[in-house]
């Protein structure tokens, strides 16, 4: 049995190195001298790597995250390491409207500029369906409501900034998403499933930068989606159960880092070549197709237009 155990290592390793040599990574050199670039979720994962990247290129960057003290350490260590010392963390849970509402006042209130928004904060789902205090289902809000509203709220300061870029983070699991009715995003009449969640607010992040780029279009500012890749993530360990810690495993095993996760988000965010670029959706930095559903460009208008009542927009707040 020993020689079928090392066939499996061996064919673990094959793939780890293949799909770690064949992910894309950002060459742009281009520094970010007097930019502002907000980062959600940037505590852990993907958005630390990427925080910890866009500051090395001198730029103003504004952790939003949930959690202030583990946020702050971040920062201190980003500080620490890159020598910038204009790195901030501000109070930001996704999932709370209350909060998305009190941080963009903020941010507008004290910034005078933002260049880059970068909506990367997200959860997996739990097993069994969750509502916030707005009546909006758990993952759908943290994952794709929180960030419509939040970038609704930003919208004049990145257009004040402009050219500016917004980054939404999805993930190749929105292409498992056969149907999405736009009034039923809280899961009231169809069935709930930890992954059906997750898939379906993955979509909705592709379906809202194509409606995005299409209000956005003369502005100055681009919105662009992307897929990160399988990414050793703390947050596969957050679903728990048999499923989430072997998917943990796995990831681990044969997934990229963290650094090779966020390649793709660094692109969007400052390469040359994608300057003016804007409603699509790429994978290990090259430009890819989504799933047929993602690019229904009636979804994507219905999709907005449902959004903005389950947040609530004001007149005042909208585009």
């Amino acid at each position: 049995m020993w020689w079928i155990v090392l066939a499996l290592l061996v064919l673990i390793v094959m793939i780890r190195i293949w799909y770690r040599l064949q992910s894309g990574h950002c060459t742009s050199q281009k520094t970010l001298d007097g930019k502002t670039v907000i980062i959600t979720g940037a505590s852990a994962g993907i958005g630390k790597s990427s925080a910890f990247d866009l500051a090395r290129r001198n730029a103003r960057v504004i952790l939003a995250c949930r959690n202030l003290e583990k946020a702050q350490k971040v920062a201190d260590e980003i500080i620490r390491d890159t020598g910038n010392t204009s790195v901030v963390v501000r109070k930001l849970d996704t999932s709370d409207l209350s909060s998305v509402r009190s941080f963009a006042r903020k941010i507008v209130e004290t910034e005078d500029s933002l260049h880059i928004l970068i909506n990367n904060a997200g959860m997996v789902g739990h097993h069994k369906r969750k509502h916030t205090a707005d009546g909006l289902e758990l993952t759908m809000a943290t994952n794709h409501y929180g960030h419509f509203l939040l970038t609704n709220l930003l919208l004049n300061l990145l257009k004040k900034s402009a050219p500016s870029r917004i980054v939404n983070v999805s993930s190749k699991m929105h292409e498992f998403c056969s149907v999405l009715d736009p009034e039923d995003l809280n899961f009231e009449k169809s069935s709930y499933s930890m992954f059906t969640s997750y898939n379906q607010s993955k979509l909705c992040n592709v379906l809202f930068t194509l409606e995005l780029a299409e209000r956005l279009r003369g502005s100055g500012v681009t919105a662009n989606s992307l897929h990160p890749g399988v990414v050793d993530t703390e947050i596969t360990y957050k679903m728990g159960g048999f499923p989430g810690y072997s998917q943990a495993f796995l990831f681990k095993l044969m997934g990229k880092d963290c650094d090779l996760g966020a390649q793709t988000i660094i692109h969007l965010a400052v390469a040359e070549e994608v300057e003016g670029l804007s409603g699509k959706y790429f994978v290990d930095c090259k430009e890819t197709e989504s799933s047929k559903l993602a690019q229904h460009r009636g979804i994507a208008k219905k999709l907005w237009l449902a959004s903005e009542l389950d947040v609530k927009l004001e007149n005042e707040e909208m585009m």
